[in-house]
Parts: C-alpha cells; sequence; structure tokens
C-alpha cells in the first residue's frame, strides 16, 4: 500500500471554518483624543490596512471554509453509504437549509454599514444585546474549539503518513515514518502547530490574508489533479487500510475507471458499520456529516471590517462560493459514483491519495486546508472575543480584551483564545466536541435568520436592504431547517445548547447595562400592539368582558407611592395610566418641559414595579389638564373609564420615596444621578419636593375646593367613573397585608338615608371593584365585610336575605354584617325638616335665585344632611367592633347639580370620611356586573 494521506475521524469536519478577519481600524481612542483632529486623521490614514475586493475578501475565505477536508475524505464515504440518489438529495436539502441562511446573511448585510464581528454583530444590533451577546459567546467557544479540532486533525494527519507507534511498526505501510506517536508526543506536535497558529495571528491577520490566495490555489490545483484522475489513471487495486475486522473484511478493492456496472452498484444505499468507529451508519448520521461540508457560509460576512464595499461584496461572493462548492460537490459524487467500487468507498475514506496522478497532492491538500481551518478559527475567536469586550456586555470580566497593538490588533484577545485552544488541546480527540461545535455553528446561523425575520416582520421603515431576494418565508425555512439539522445531528447537545444560550441570555438581560443599539422587540411589540388595537373595536364592547381602565391624577409621586401601589392591585390587568399636569404656557416657552419629566416618571414605574403608562400633560389650569387627559389618554378601544383622585384635604403629605423601607430597585444609570448631595437616596427622580404645612384654601395649593369637584362633575358628564382616594399617603401595602386581612364595603348612599338602595348602578360598581382587589394575588387571604344598614320595622332578614341571592348570583363571596343606624336617621330626618321650613320661607320671600330654580331641575342624589348627621355615621363607621379593615369601599354620590353647592359637597365628604384610614370614595355610572353566561 502506497503512502497516503492519513484517515481523518469524519467528526473531525464538525467544526466548522466559520471565523474571518475582523481587524479593528479603531484604536489607540484614549490617545487620539487628546490630539488634534488633523493628527487623528493622518495616524488613522497611516494605520489603516487595506481592504479586501469580493474575491480575496469573500470567495476565497467561504470556499476554503466550505471545502475543509470534507471534500478530499468524506465525499467517497457519502456516496459509499449512500448510494449516488440519494447523495445528490442531501445535496439538495443541505444546500437549500443553508441557502435560505445566506439570504438572510445577505439581507442583513445590505441593510447599512458593518462593523467588525460578523455574525455576531449582525445578531447583536438587530435582535440586542441579550441575543448578540449569548451568541457571540457561543460563536467565540465554537471557533476556539473549531480550532482545536483542527489543530489536532492535522497532527493526526502528519503522524498516520510519518509517525511510528509504540510498536515501533511503520503506520499505513509508510516508508518514510520517523516520528514518534503517543498521547504526549501528539501534544507537543498540536502545541508546536497552534504556536506557529499564534505567532501569525500576532503579527496580524493581514499576514493570513497575504496566504489565503497561496492555500486558495494549492487546494484549486488538488481538485483539478483529483478531476484529472478519474480521466487519466486507469485501473487499479486499492488496498485497504487495516482495521478491527481485517480478518472478515476484504484487504482490496478496484478503481474500475468509468463503467456502467459500477455506476449501477453505486446508485442505491448500502448503509454499514463505519470502520473508523464500528457503529451502523444510517441517513441521519451520514447526513450530519455531509452537511458539515456544507456550512462555512460566514466566513466572509466575518470579514467585513476588511472590505472595501460590505454590502456589495457579502451577497455577490458568498452566492458564488455557495453555487460553486455545490457544483464541485455533485460533480465529484457523480464521478466517484462511476468509478469507484462500493468496497473502496466504504472501506477507504482516503482512497483519493491512491488514485490521483500524485498522491502526495492530496496529502498537501489536507494539510493545507486544515492548517488554514486552524488559524482562521483562531483568529475569528480572537475578533469575536474583542468584540464582545468593546460593547461591555460583561463589564470588567472581559475588559483586557479591548487592548489593541498600534495597527489595530487585538493581541490580547489572541493570546487568550490561544490559552483556551491550548487548554481544549489537551483532552486529546475531541469527537464529542465537535458536535457541539456544529450545532453551536448552526445555532448561530439559525439565530442570524430570526434576526432577519424579526425585522422584516417588524416592518420598520430602515429596514431597506439592497438585497431583496428573501422573504419571511425563507428566515422561518432557514430556522427550521437549522433546528432539524441540530436535532439530527445530536438531539441531546441541541437541548443542552439551546439551555446554555437562553441561560446566557438571562444573565445577560439582568446583568449587563443598558445598550444604545436599539432592540428590535420594541420594533415588533409596536407593529403587533397596533394590529390588534384596529382589532379592538369599542362597539363591541360588553358588560360581561368588563375590566377597570384607570386614570390615577398624580400631584406628586413622592406623596403618592402609596395609592399608586394600591391602583395597580385594583386594575385586573386594565389600562393603568399615571397622569400628571403642569401648569403653564406653551406659547410663552422655550420648549416643551414634559419632555425632560418622562424619564423620571418611567424610573418611578420601575422602581415600584407597577405596570402602568405615563400621560404627562401641559395646561393653564388643573381642570382643563383633567379634561385633557380623560379625552387624549388611550388609544382606540384601550381608554381610561375610570379616574382616582386624591382627596382634598389640609393633611400634610410625606415623601415616601425617601423611606428607605420602600426602596425596591436600584438602578446603575449614572447618567439620571442628581447633583444634589442631600438627595441621594432617590437620586434617579426628579420630582419637586412635597409641599408641608399647606392648609386648604392657602396659596400653596394650585386647586381650590370649588375646581377639584368640578373636575368630580366633569368626569361625570363624561360617562367616566369616579374614585376619591383618602389616607393613602401614609398606606404600606405590605403592612395592610399582615395578619388577617379584611375589607369593608358600604355600598348604600350615607348622603341620602332616605334612598338606601343595594341594587343600584353605583352599588353594584362599588362591589365589583371590591370583588376585583379581592381576585388579585396579593388580596386573596382578604375577606370582604359587606355592611348593610338597616331601621327599624323593616324585614331585617328578607333584606338581609335578597342582599345574599345578589350576592350568589354574582358570584361574590363576602360575609354581610348588620348595622342598625335607626339614631342617624332620626337625626337626620329632624335635620330635614327644619331646613324644609327654612327654604319655604325663602321661596315666600322670593328670595330664590333663577340659576338655583334652573339648577335644581337636574338630578341628584345628594341632599342636604347636617354636620351633626355625618358625624354620627362617621362615629358608626368607626365604632364597628370588628377588626379595623385595611381598606373601606364607601359610595360616593355625584356632586349637586347647583354648583354653589360644592364647597358643601366637598365638606361632607370630608366629615364622613374623617380619621376612617384608607378609603375609596367610588361613583360608577356605567354597568360592570351581569348575571348571564
Amino acid at each position: 500500500m502506497s503512502e497516503r494521506t492519513p484517515l481523518l475521524h469524519y467528526r473531525l469536519s464538525a467544526s466548522v471554518n466559520e471565523s474571518g478577519d475582523h481587524r479593528e481600524t479603531r484604536t489607540g481612542r484614549d490617545e487620539d483624543e487628546h490630539r488634534s483632529p488633523a493628527t487623528v486623521q493622518r495616524r488613522s490614514a497611516a494605520k489603516q490596512q487595506p481592504k479586501l475586493n469580493t474575491f480575496f475578501g469573500v470567495v476565497i475565505p467561504t470556499l476554503l471554509s466550505m471545502f475543509s477536508v470534507v471534500v478530499f475524505l468524506r465525499v467517497g464515504f457519502v456516496v459509499g453509504q449512500c448510494g449516488l440518489y440519494q447523495t445528490i438529495a442531501m445535496l439538495l436539502v443541505a444546500y437549500f437549509i443553508i441557502s435560505m441562511t445566506v439570504l438572510s446573511v445577505c439581507a442583513i448585510s445590505t441593510n447599512g454599514a458593518l462593523d467588525a464581528g460578523g455574525a455576531y454583530y449582525m445578531i447583536s444590533r438587530a435582535l440586542g444585546p441579550e441575543f448578540g451577546g449569548s451568541i457571540g459567546i457561543m460563536f467565540f467557544l465554537a471557533n476556539v474549539c473549531g480550532s482545536a479540532l483542527y489543530v489536532l486533525g492535522l497532527v493526526e494527519a502528519i503522524l498516520t503518513t510519518f509517525g511510528i507507534p509504540e510498536d515501533g511498526s511503520t503506520l499505513t505501510g509508510s516508508k518514510i515514518a520517523g516520528l514518534p506517536s503517543g498521547y504526549w508526543w501528539s501534544l507537543l506536535y498540536g502545541t508546536v502547530i497552534l504556536l506557529l497558529c499564534v505567532l501569525v495571528c500576532l503579527i496580524g491577520a493581514h499576514i493570513y490574508a497575504k496566504a489565503t490566495f497561496l492555500i486558495f490555489i494549492i487546494v484549486i490545483v488538488v481538485l483539478t489533479t483529483i478531476f484529472l484522475s478519474f480521466f487519466i489513471v486507469p485501473f487499479r487495486v486499492v488496498s485497504l487500510p487495516g482495521h478491527r475486522n481485517a480478518s472478515l473484511s476484504p484487504t482490496s478493492a478496484n478503481f474500475t475507471g468509468f463503467k456502467l456496472e459500477t455506476l449501477l452498484g453505486n446508485v442505491q444505499a448500502a448503509y454499514t458499520v463505519d470502520y473508523t468507529t464500528g457503529t451502523m451508519m444510517s441517513f441521519a448520521t451520514v447526513f450530519a456529516v455531509m452537511f458539515n461540508g456544507c456550512t462555512g457560509i460566514m466566513a466572509g460576512s466575518n470579514m467585513s471590517g476588511d472590505l472595501k464595499n460590505p454590502s456589495y461584496s457579502i451577497p455577490r461572493g458568498t452566492i458564488t462560493a455557495v453555487i460553486f462548492t455545490f457544483v464541485i460537490y455533485v460533480l465529484l459524487s457523480l464521478l466517484i459514483s462511476c468509478t469507484c467500487d462500493r468496497i473502496l468507498l466504504q472501506q477507504d475514506y482516503g482512497f483519493l491519495t491512491d488514485i490521483n496522478v500524485w498522491h502526495p497532492f492530496v496529502t498537501i491538500g489536507v494539510y493545507s486546508s486544515t492548517l488554514s481551518a486552524a488559524m482562521s478559527n483562531l483568529i475569528g475567536a480572537s475578533r469575536i472575543l474583542y468584540a464582545l469586550a468593546r460593547d461591555d456586555l460583561f463589564g470588567r470580566f472581559l475588559s483586557p480584551a479591548k487592548h489593541t497593538s498600534a495597527n489595530g490588533n487585538p493581541w490580547v484577545s489572541v493570546l487568550i483564545s490561544w490559552f483556551l485552544v491550548q487548554l481544549v488541546l489537551f483532552s486529546g480527540k475531541l469527537n464529542t466536541i465537535a458536535s457541539i461545535v456544529a450545532i453551536f455553528f448552526l445555532l448561530v446561523y439559525a439565530t442570524v435568520d430570526l434576526a432577519c425575520l424579526a425585522l422584516e416582520w417588524a416592518s420598520a421603515p430602515n429596514f431597506r436592504p439592497t438585497f431583496r431576494y428573501f422573504t419571511w418565508h425563507t428566515c422561518v425555512l432557514g430556522i427550521v431547517g437549522c433546528a432539524i439539522m441540530m436535532f439530527l445531528i445530536n438531539a441531546i447537545y441541541a437541548s443542552a445548547s439551546i439551555a446554555f444560550m437562553l441561560l446566557l441570555l438571562l444573565l445577560i438581560h439582568y446583568l449587563s447595562p443598558i445598550s444604545s443599539w436599539g432592540c428590535i422587540s420594541q420594533a415588533l411589540i409596536f407593529h403587533q400592539v397596533r394590529k390588534y388595537l384596529l382589532m379592538l373595536d369599542v362597539r363591541k364592547d360588553h358588560v360581561k368582558f368588563w375590566r377597570p381602565q384607570v386614570l390615577l391624577m398624580v400631584s406628586n409621586p413622592r406623596s403618592s407611592v402609596g395609592l399608586i401601589t394600591f391602583i395597580n392591585d385594583i386594575k385586573k390587568s386594565g389600562l393603568y395610566v399615571l397622569g400628571h399636569i403642569q401648569l403653564g404656557d406653551l406659547d410663552v416657552l422655550p420648549s416643551d418641559p414634559l419632555q425632560s419629566q418622562y424619564d423620571s416618571w418611567l424610573s418611578l414605574v420601575d422602581h415600584l414595579n407597577i405596570k402602568a403608562f405615563v400621560n404627562l400633560t401641559l395646561a393653564d389650569s388643573i381642570r382643563h389638564g383633567v379634561q385633557h387627559l380623560l379625552f387624549i389618554s388611550g388609544l382606540g378601544g384601550m381608554r381610561p373609564n375610570t379616574v382616582v383622585l386624591g382627596f382634598y384635604d389640609d393633611i400634610p403629605p410625606q415623601d415616601q420615596l425617601q423611606d428607605s423601607t420602600l426602596t425596591m430597585y436600584k438602578f446603575s444609570d449614572n447618567s439620571s444621578q442628581t447633583d444634589d448631595p442631600e438627595d441621594q437616596s432617590d437620586s434617579q427622580f426628579h420630582f419637586p419636593p412635597v409641599r408641608e404645612g399647606v392648609s386648604v384654601g392657602r396659596g400653596g395649593k394650585s386647586l381650590g375646593p370649588q375646581e377639584y369637584v368640578c373636575i368630580i362633575a366633569d368626569a361625570v358628564k363624561m360617562l367616566k367613573n369616579v374614585a376619591l382616594a383618602r389616607y393613602f399617603g401614609q398606606f404600606d401595602r405590605t403592612n395592610a397585608l399582615q395578619g388577617p386581612v379584611f375589607v369593608d364595603v358600604w355600598p348604600v348612599n350615607l348622603l341620602r338615608p332616605d334612598s338606601a338602595a343595594y341594587v343600584d348602578t353605583c352599588s353594584l360598581f362599588l362591589l365589583q371593584l371590591a370583588c376585583i382587589l379581592n381576585m388579585t394575588r396579593a388580596w386573596q387571604k382578604a375577606k370582604l365585610r359587606l355592611f348593610l344598614c338597616v331601621e327599624e320595622g323593616r324585614s331585617l332578614k328578607g333584606t338581609e336575605q335578597k342582599l345574599k341571592h345578589l350576592l350568589k348570583d354574582l358570584r361574590m363571596k363576602a360575609e354581610i354584617c348588620t348595622v342598625p343606624w335607626d339614631s342617624q336617621v332620626a337625626l337626620h330626618w329632624q335635620r330635614q325638616t327644619r331646613s324644609e321650613k327654612i327654604e319655604e320661607l325663602e321661596n315666600e320671600d322670593g328670595g330664590v335665585e333663577a340659576d338655583k330654580v334652573f339648577a335644581n331641575s337636574f338630578p341628584s342624589n345628594t341632599s342636604r344632611v347636617s354636620d351633626e348627621y355625618l358625624q354620627s355615621v362617621n362615629k358608626l363607621i368607626l365604632d364597628q367592633p370588628l377588626r379595623p379593615p385595611a381598606i373601606r369601599f364607601l359610595y360616593l354620590p355625584r356632586p349637586p347639580a347647583d354648583t354653589s353647592r360644592y364647597h358643601d359637597y366637598l365638606h361632607q365628604l370630608e366629615l364622613l370620611t374623617r380619621n376612617l384610614g384608607p378609603t375609596l370614595l367610588i361613583h360608577g355610572v356605567t354597568p360592570v356586573i351581569t348575571t348571564d353566561l
């Protein structure tokens, strides 16, 4: 048996040469900042390396990556196992899969300027830092392991040709064997080869770029001799290599030349045991081996930093290389099927050496392609690591990898990559890792397809690639194809790789700083939200699917933290808007003062961990501002149906944002730091300090009692439900939910004791909100207590029974507590009779004004009640012999039609709720409850 290229394990080819030269031209940035622009420009021009054209920058790297050693050692293996028909079918399927990814690469590469980083740069700038960082790490590890695989493969090839086994005999009949073999000798040879690769990388990537053309010429010459050999070499008997079943297998096979019988014997599949591993081959295993020779499509795009015109070169060069390799694989498969016995193909994977016109040609081709792949993977790994470090996704952990030499070579990244490759070399043979590396590359391809798909689906106006030969269908096909190949190669490793990527994604999401690249998720969310908002038709609203959509008016968030968190619990997955009004006139202001405030409000939303929107407006009065917000807040079918106001009283507010017990979130954004050393506890917020010692009616308030009630009346006119929140300034949700928790509901209009009904719209709305609060996770253990106010002489059991039946129909669980209030009602009627007599006397004297007569023609659910009556009702609520509740829900009557009585109306509400603790006064105007299915 003559000397020939040694057998490499077929899984060696699983490490695809995906690396490229990612030379960075941005060096010495810190030093350049201290020089003049002219000096910096001259130095940058001097440092700039010559750029590559399409052929040298894309075609050659991609061809060498896709050919690798597969074209020399594995095409015959595939034909011998699968036959010509299945081989052609495999090639068609494999190239269809990678072609879909090629289209995505071409689309992204022609959508703007590309920086160094290849696939990592594309993915990170399209999908955001989470996907980009996780894929970048996996791409880096894949290149590290790939470089080690090719180094070990080259060592194995050299030892098979020139090595001396431990028993002293020569390997494969070589007459020039002289190198000792063994684990430590192999490690030594691999270390020497790796040092040679590192030396080239440290000198500069341009050295490898110049050698690439020479390696390409060698590979093309070797391929030419292989094709010529099929026509020139006559019939030849080839000795088969020895293996574990040598006693049961033939020792030789025939190279027959072009014969019809040989072709007919190779067209059908004939799966056998792989003589190198002893495992039975199948369609899936052979397809996985063959598919490795079809990858390597990103070697050209990884050279984006060194191309003269990346948008022009990457599509044309990559597609040219893919078509060329496909033609070569098909022709080689056809020629092998016509000239080689099936036994030769199945039992000797290096048969191309024996049938070549000059045997060393194939050996030289294998050595050249393997060495090129090892260096290329090492260079690619260092450039990916440098790009990751420069983006600061991992903080100080990768900061040393940012250092570059004078000509921009990231020498620290090269040394780190070399160290990791050397560690991998200690593991010896890497058949298992080779499968993982192939899966990593496929995962990168799938993510590139995902990035292109997301950009296409988002319909962003700035996504305008000049390469238009793609659709979202091709992206989906690419993702599905890559996923199938991953699980076809090894389902366990594929699942573990996806889990590893997701873990990295979560770590980067929670630990990395916020980037300014833009995130495609925001564009996708906008696209989908707009589509579904258009589908949300307000004409199809039904009471069965009603939910509270709340607009909470906030004067100063510093004193409203308790109320903001409580309303977040009561919204029940509905719309929640924080509204704020700033007094001013845009005509006399140089710019909109609200734009600079949004960041503080959004930081507050994050700080309190609530799900709310922020809506700010500028108005000449608070009333007009509330009207603006009620008119314009929301979009489409998502508009507020309930407005919540803080109660108008003279209780001094407290700054809850300075309370350390309420701090739930820390910020790392230094841009939002305040310069005030006395306000470091809440430096992410820029809200004005709370007013202190300001009482009702003084000049410190920008809202008067008359205007306050007008706002309530405006909301009712606009068919908005209204809630007034009192005593929430010191509300602490954590403390309120400790121990037995009760929520008290008083569904009767306490300002109209003469019409004590429990089934009007407002009462049912009150019950609905209390029930919604009880449905939230934090308040599920709270018990509802429904207070039934009864008078002597009325049927107590009948009224209570009706109320129980109502609660049953409404599917509400509540404890009914009966409260006698005869003394309060009697006090009311006594005062009412006296007031009516006074009014009669005034009418007889003609003291009724025309506007009052007109106002009294409007309905009202309030009456003239005395302070004594209200104080008595307030005492009745406070003196209940039960555990104090966490929250009270009270019936809020609508404002009187007579605007002159607004002060009295507000005074009545103040007396009614005095010292009751956190209380919501609620007025409902729309039906929200139904008993229908």
